[in-house]
């Protein structure tokens, strides 16, 4: 056969090759000359999950910033794509709508390819049928989102509202040297004075000068009901003062080093030293009767706190301990040995009974919590910088911690879920001081910088969350 029959005889086959694969494509639906997308089978919820989210920097999130997107709003916006795209029954804001899925490696296509007959039987999203009289292009659900309840976000002003000047402010993490009266004075300890601060008025006095004693200020406190204010010394002894009357009411001695840390309660003045000794006293009595002596620290004793019931006394001290003392013992009730630091922060919740909150220092970092009920340590988070002092909202259940070595922060908590919900900077030195307002609301910093900052970081509100139930055993009787 030439060669000029052989290209005769496949000029002829074409045509039928070609017929023959026409009928064979008519017979097989899944067989295409050509990519056509379908949409019909797309897994929208593969699909949503691949966009972008817009709060990972994207120039849609920094946008979103910029305008004081909350993200709650986001949260909606999303909510409102799954039940438009996806059918979703979506009528509440919740946090995990706006959760994305990650992808398996089979789900990473967006469209898949093939004919229309393939896929006839294949399962489609069920999209959500509005009311038709409805003016609203949203579905119900949608419009059911839109209605539901919106809780405005509280937001932290990351300035504060006033800054002081404290010349003479010891940059020195055992002292406690600042303390806010429930009639809205501020006393602050200075170099060898102690200094009133009203909110009021904004006036400023002078309450004692003790360089003429060639001593200095370590310590302040007030009483409970802001009449009174105890002044510790490194001299070891402690002035009482009244202030209404601007004259000394009692000076009690017992100590033979500095007065570190003071606590009230009630009319007894309970105060730590560098002598490891912790001394309870009234000051109604004179000031050579000592009621109670505690000793078990084996360094300086630089944290007193009592409890919201005045029935027990949280000690911290250089050695790394916090000990819970009672009314009744003169040793320890309860020990705690887990920081790695001097233990300066110690707060009890006003919310919890029973619930204590200790910071250790640089070596520690951490923020530890402790049911002294049962006296089994709880959770803890590492802060990641020296942990100076603690206080509670008296609103929710929110702490503040104030931070030196090396970032010198402010952070605010929600407890217990131990999320930061703020960070605030400002100070230079470390923030060894802090002092909550009356109302709740607003603290006061200290830090070796020589300023007092004033910052508002807690609602005045009571969190519904909070409100009081029947069944707890603490706040129904007393």
């Amino acid at each position: 056969m030439t060669s000029t029959d052989i290209n005769e005889r496949i000029l002829i086959s074409k045509p039928t090759v070609a017929r023959n694969l026409f009928n064979r494509m008519l017979r097989e639906p899944g067989i295409s000359d050509r990519f056509i997308p379908t949409r019909a089978n797309n897994s929208w919820d593969t699909n949503f999950a691949t966009i972008q989210d817009s709060s990972s920097g994207s120039p849609t999130g920094k946008k979103a910033r910029e305008n004081n997107d909350s993200p709650r709003d986001t949260s909606a916006y999303h909510c409102l794509l799954r039940n438009e795209l996806l059918g979703d029954n979506i009528e509440d804001i919740k946090t995990q709508c706006d959760d994305r899925q990650a992808l398996t490696p089979n789900q990473k296509n967006l469209f898949k390819y093939g004919t229309p007959a393939r896929i006839r039987n294949e399962k489609t999203p069920i999209k959500l049928q509005s009311n038709p009289y409805s003016l609203s292009p949203l579905s119900q659900s949608s419009q059911r989102l839109l209605r539901s309840p919106h809780k405005a976000t509280r937001k932290i002003s990351r300035i504060p509202f006033k800054v002081l000047d404290a010349p003479e402010l010891q940059d020195d993490f055992y002292l406690n040297l600042v303390d806010w009266s429930v009639q809205n004075v501020l006393s602050v300890g200075l170099g060898n004075c102690v200094y009133l601060w009203s909110a009021c008025t904004s006036q400023v006095t002078r309450l004692c000068d003790l360089s003429g004693d060639s001593n200095a200020v370590t310590s302040v406190a007030w009483s409970e009901r802001g009449q009174m204010v105890a002044v510790g010394t490194h001299h070891g002894y402690v002035t009482v003062w009244d202030v209404a009357a601007n004259k000394q009411v009692n000076k009690l001695q017992g100590h033979t080093a500095r007065v570190g840390a003071l606590a009230w309660n009630g009319d007894v003045l309970s105060s730590g030293s560098r002598d490891r000794i912790i001394l309870q006293r009234d000051t109604r009595t004179p000031p050579t009767v000592i009621e109670r002596r505690l000793g078990g620290h084996r360094q300086e004793v630089c944290g007193l706190k009592w409890s919201p019931d005045n029935q027990y006394l949280a000690s911290g001290g250089n050695d790394n301990r916090l000990y819970v003392w009672n009314m009744q013992s003169l040793s320890p009730v309860q020990t705690y040995t887990d920081h790695l630091a001097a233990v300066k922060a110690i707060a009890w919740s006003p919310h919890h009974h029973g619930l204590l909150a200790s910071g250790g220092g640089t070596a520690d970092r951490c923020i530890r919590f402790w049911n002294t009920l049962t006296g089994q340590p709880m959770q803890y988070v590492d802060t990641g910088s020296q942990v100076c002092n603690l206080a509670w909202s008296k609103h929710s259940s929110e702490l503040v911690s104030t931070h030196g070595y090396s970032q010198n922060q402010i952070l605010v908590w929600k407890y217990p879920s131990l999320t930061q919900v703020a960070k605030l900077t400002g100070h230079s030195y470390r923030v060894l001081y802090l002092a909550l307002s009356p109302d709740g609301e607003a603290i006061v910093t200290g830090a070796g910088d020589e300023t007092l900052r004033f910052w508002n970081v807690f609602s005045k509100a009571r969190s519904q969350k909070e409100t009081r139930s029947v069944l707890s055993l603490y706040t129904g009787i007393r």
